[in-house]
């Protein structure tokens, strides 16, 4: 397929999937929360929407412009998709195949329902996507291999790829940087970068900087919104086991009775729980951002060079994992 056909299909394919029928809708989410409790109807249609907003022609255009895509010489690629959230792994596969290689993909048991009828509607749109496309549990064949995961099996993938063009990611989280100066919206959308997806996205705030001697209530209060978060079953488990711990071993933590909010050094909060670290000089904090940049997906904050307050899950199509072009990765394999 030329380009241009490529980029068409995959823009009728957003106009598909934003106008999914409610029997589609509901059949949909029905066998993706029996594949995944944590995946609930409206995380489904966020994780939708948001694949929908960027598979339009302008979008895929202005970014497919500056790779030498035309030039690509085909190569079977080896996608092992993670399944932390609904399509996480769907800008991945949608590289792969506008780029002109071969896909092949070991999908998530987490994520396979929703993956497999993204795929079979893309067939349907253009049907010659389908040998274009093999789902695998095993990829010896591979030429090159994109594979998320955490730290641990990054090691083993770091090792069993090591032969062959690969990029391995591994686990990140985004803070948010306060200075004492947001209103209550901006808590508010904050709110989103904490609770979407139930906090087990690599974009979901798990922990806030702030200036020394913080006052949390006006924060705390513009969250309570967010309180039926814990009438799910999963995330009222978490949140009952971490309280249990901190009391039993007498470890200071505020409580919204959905949310615990805890001093930390650490990056990377339990779910039901938001970290926090005060800082008194901000070319220290700006030191220790840099310093972990390469476990921190994003930064929200309300600096120009930072992500609004409610905007983390909305990454743009050229907003890459980790930092890494997967797009300048597969248009570079000779």
């Amino acid at each position: 397929m030329l380009l241009n056909d490529r980029i068409k299909s995959f823009e009728t394919l957003g106009i598909r999937l934003k106008n999914l029928s409610e029997e589609e809708l509901e059949e949909l989410c029905l066998g993706a929360k029996n594949e995944n409790a944590w995946f609930v109807d409206d995380n489904i249609k966020l994780a939708l929407d948001g694949v929908g907003l960027f598979l339009n022609k302008t979008n895929l255009e202005s970014w497919l412009g500056s790779y030498q895509i035309n030039a690509v010489n085909p190569k079977k690629i080896g996608v092992i998709a993670a399944g932390n959230i609904p399509l996480v792994g769907f800008h991945d596969v949608m590289c792969v195949l506008l780029s002109g290689h071969y896909l092949m993909i070991k999908m998530s048991s987490k994520d396979g329902v929703l993956m497999r009828f993204v795929l079979e509607e893309l067939f349907k749109i253009e049907p010659k996507y389908k040998p274009q496309v093999t789902f695998v549990e095993r990829m010896n064949e591979a030429d090159a291999f994109i594979a998320t995961g955490s730290d641990n099996t990054a090691r083993y993938f770091e090792y069993y790829f090591k032969d062959k063009p690969n990029v391995i990611r591994r686990n990140r989280t985004s803070v948010a940087v306060l200075t004492g100066k947001e209103t209550a919206e901006d808590f508010r959308n904050l709110g989103h970068d904490i609770f979407q997806y139930y906090g087990l996205g690599c974009r979901n705030v798990s922990k806030v900087f702030v200036p020394k001697d913080y006052n949390f209530s006006p924060f705390l209060d513009a969250l309570k919104p967010y309180e039926p978060i814990i009438h799910h079953h999963k995330y009222r488990n978490n949140y009952d086991y971490n309280k249990s711990i901190y009391l039993v071993n007498s470890e200071p933590f505020l409580d919204t009775e959905f949310l615990m909010v805890r001093e930390s050094e650490d990056l990377v909060s339990p779910i039901s729980v938001l970290y926090y670290q005060e800082y008194s000089d901000n070319k220290m904090l700006v030191s220790y951002l840099n310093d972990n940049a390469d476990k921190i997906q994003c930064v929200v904050g309300a600096d120009d060079d930072q992500i609004p307050f409610g905007q983390a899950q909305q990454p743009g199509v050229s907003d890459y994992a980790d930092g890494v072009d997967t797009m300048a990765f597969l248009t570079g394999l000779s």
